[in-house]
């Protein structure tokens, strides 16, 4: 039976579901190396919540259950990330996790990202394109990606980071090409305005 995935905008109550998840191995490893305090999470993610830094944050619902974290955010919107990767004014970035342990290896990620494809980049945020930036290491991520519809761009070094990004774009035409595929016949109707 499929999953039922929606999004819920994140709110300052789910910062302890997020401290929580962002100390978990499977989190940590790739999304949150050392982990982080209650303090910091509140300290990064209430800007986002508040509307007073420019990212877009998201519960991953599985039915009415939080299982994971998306966020997007047009990337020249953050001029040191974007002067590294080079794109074009509408494209979005985004970036996610599964927090559930249990819940990884299901494909609800590649579900959730098409989903949030669908829905908010390419709907009600208007991107005309998506890049997601794992490290090279990340296979799981990467090949999750690949499922949802993302190819292989380029790889760059964003000063900061220790490895380099292995980055993957997506566009509403991808998405629906890889709809087709699948045989999500309503898939347009979501992309269009």
């Amino acid at each position: 039976m499929p999953h039922e995935i929606r999004f819920r905008r994140l709110t300052e109550d789910d910062l302890d579901l997020m401290h929580r998840w962002l100390n978990t191995p499977h989190v940590m490893r790739w999304y949150s190396p050392g982990g982080r305090t209650r303090a910091r999470v509140a300290e990064e993610y209430l800007p986002y919540i508040r509307g007073e830094k420019p990212t877009e944050p998201y519960l991953i619902m599985c039915w009415d259950t939080p299982i994971g974290y998306i966020q997007t955010y047009r990337i020249n919107d953050w001029p040191d990330y974007a002067r590294h990767i080079g794109v074009d004014d509408d494209t979005a970035g985004v970036d996610l996790f599964i927090g559930e342990p249990e819940l990884i290896g299901r494909g609800l990620g590649p579900a959730a990202i098409r989903a949030f494809m669908r829905q908010v980049v390419f709907g009600s945020f208007g991107a005309r394109e998506c890049v997601i930036g794992p490290e090279v290491a990340n296979v799981a991520a990467i090949r999750a990606y690949e499922k949802a519809g993302f190819r292989f761009w380029k790889e760059a070094m964003v000063p900061g980071e220790p490895t380099p990004e292995y980055l993957m774009r997506l566009t509403p035409d991808d998405l629906l090409e890889g709809d087709a595929r699948t045989g999500r016949a309503d898939a347009k109707r979501d992309l269009d305005p």
